[in-house]
């Protein structure tokens, strides 16, 4: 592959920077996205495919309006995209429910949605709860034993394999350059601005501006350019069933029914470093939880599962940082890609366009964990 001379290079061809370098392309930039390949650990196999806003921010009110913001502005976001290439990613926001299994889990997550509301002040947290037969109605085929959900009108769910083919796409048409089967080991800061970057050796690629989206790569490539990336593995796991007659109207925290008629079941959390492989107690409990919320779900064949290495930051929020030392090189990093699509692709970009993270989202900077650690 020869050298490319670009204004914006984008490591990582996941959804995160994905979402970026189509982002860019929309502006009219030389932007090449650089993708290691199947070789790399992809969090986005992990997806859920959830739009979400219910419970995101706790303890950082910037983030549940940052979730929010990005959630409004995804019917525009997903419309541009199919305007543009003709794919469709089955995008819908009916709302979403978090449904508990037992009175003890609905009464600690009631609980967080209070404090989440108190937080949010005059601006309000919109949530209901519902139970019994008004549950019922919204959800029918809900277990017996299910003592109530919540209710948020923010919330949507989308398929995430056609989202990523989508930024691919629409990424493509807007003349962006993609460097396939590059595993970039090396950026080298030139003292004139701009970084170049090599691959096993080879120069690849020079750029103006540089975002590291690269995942758990992140971590070394951060290193180079002297930002910290403070992000760690956590495991989750997802089973899928056959497709089905039985229609399931809105998305859940446990169960969502995608467009071609199959159940998607979760989720998980394990820390088991860098290991992907399922783990049959870790689907067991999937499975109980997910049929005791809707028993119909035990007449479904399991067609497959998977694991997947989701991103997560000590404190769950994302983690979006600039180097100081240079200011052309950022790094973001994050575990609600799907989510944050909308303004990943339109205002991180004008961000990195602008050379500044803005101080309303500085919020979001790892330094927050070198401060609470000296508390």
């Amino acid at each position: 592959m020869k050298y490319r001379s670009l204004d914006i290079g984008v490591i990582g061809g996941g959804l995160l920077g994905s979402a970026f370098a189509y982002g860019f392309s929309q502006r009219g930039l030389n932007v090449g996205l650089i993708d290691e390949g199947d070789n790399a650990v992809r969090t986005a196999r992990g997806n859920f495919g959830l739009v979400w806003v219910q419970g995101k921010g706790k303890g950082m009110r910037e983030y549940a309006q940052w979730s929010l913001k990005s959630a409004n502005a995804w019917s525009t976001f997903s419309n541009d995209l199919f305007d543009l290439t003709g794919t469709g990613v089955d995008y819908h926001r009916p709302g979403g429910f978090h449904i508990s299994v037992d009175e003890a889990e609905l009464e600690e997550h009631v609980a967080m949605l209070e404090q989440l509301r108190s937080e949010a002040g005059e601006e309000g947290y919109d949530y209901e709860l519902v139970q019994g037969q008004t549950l019922a109605q919204h959800l029918p085929g809900i277990g017996e034993q299910v003592p109530g959900a919540t209710y948020c009108p923010h919330d949507g769910h989308v398929n995430p394999l056609r989202l990523l083919r989508a930024l691919q796409e629409g990424f493509d048409r807007n003349g962006g350059s993609y460097l396939p089967l590059l595993g970039i080991d090396r950026i080298e800061p030139l003292n004139s601005g701009g970084f170049e970057l090599f691959s096993k050796g080879r120069r690849v690629a020079g750029c103006e501006k540089l975002v590291i989206a690269a995942g758990h790569g992140s971590i070394t490539l951060g290193n180079q350019v002297g930002i910290d990336v403070p992000i760690h593995p956590e495991q989750g796991q997802i089973v899928v069933t056959e497709r089905s007659a039985e229609s399931l109207a809105y998305p859940t925290n446990l169960v969502r029914q995608t467009d071609e008629g199959g159940f998607m079941l979760g989720p998980s959390a394990r820390d088991v470093g860098f290991d992907a492989d399922t783990n049959t107690g870790t689907l067991q409990e999937i499975v109980r939880r997910c049929s005791t919320a809707f028993p119909y779900l035990r007449g479904l064949h399991i067609q497959r599962s998977w694991a997947a290495l989701r991103i997560m930051t000590p404190d769950g929020f994302p983690v979006y940082s600039q180097s100081e030392e240079f200011p052309g090189a950022f790094a973001f990093s994050c575990h609600s890609g799907v989510t944050l699509a909308a303004v990943h692709a339109k205002d991180v970009c004008q961000w990195v366009l602008d050379g500044a993270i803005p101080s309303a989202y500085r919020c979001f900077g790892s330094e927050r964990f070198d401060v609470s650690a000296a508390n």
